[in-house]
């Protein structure tokens, strides 16, 4: 007996759903740049592959937007060093990690935890 294709295909958009991360609630990071490092908060709400939220940290305070598709995520913020990109892995439920872009401060990597 042969399997309809619409069954398999509507299997595996399921499954890629299910893969899909969602990192709505509060991240605790870890950055290093070339200027330094620091210890930021984030506060992340999901809708989809849309992403808002909060940032807090050594540039103060900024509201944040960017994209989560499946494993792959990325947002930015606008603070006193210019734009702040962010775009990463979410490796698991609690843990992302990846490259970030701090404007006039330089480049560097972050992880982050949720908590």
């Amino acid at each position: 007996m042969k399997t309809p294709m619409r069954i398999i295909l509507a299997f595996l958009f399921t499954a890629a759903l299910a893969l899909a991360a969602d990192v709505t609630g509060k991240w605790s990071a870890n950055v290093v740049l070339e200027a330094g490092a620091g210890t930021p908060t984030f506060e992340f709400k999901q809708e989809g592959e849309k992403l808002t939220g909060s940032y807090n940290g050594q540039l103060g305070e900024a509201k944040l937007t960017g994209t989560v598709k499946g494993d792959k995520i990325e947002f930015a913020f606008s603070g006193e060093a210019g734009t702040v990109k962010y775009s990463g892995t979410v490796e698991s439920a609690k843990k992302m990690k990846g490259i970030v872009e701090y404007g006039e401060l330089g480049k560097g990597t972050f992880t982050a935890e949720k908590n």
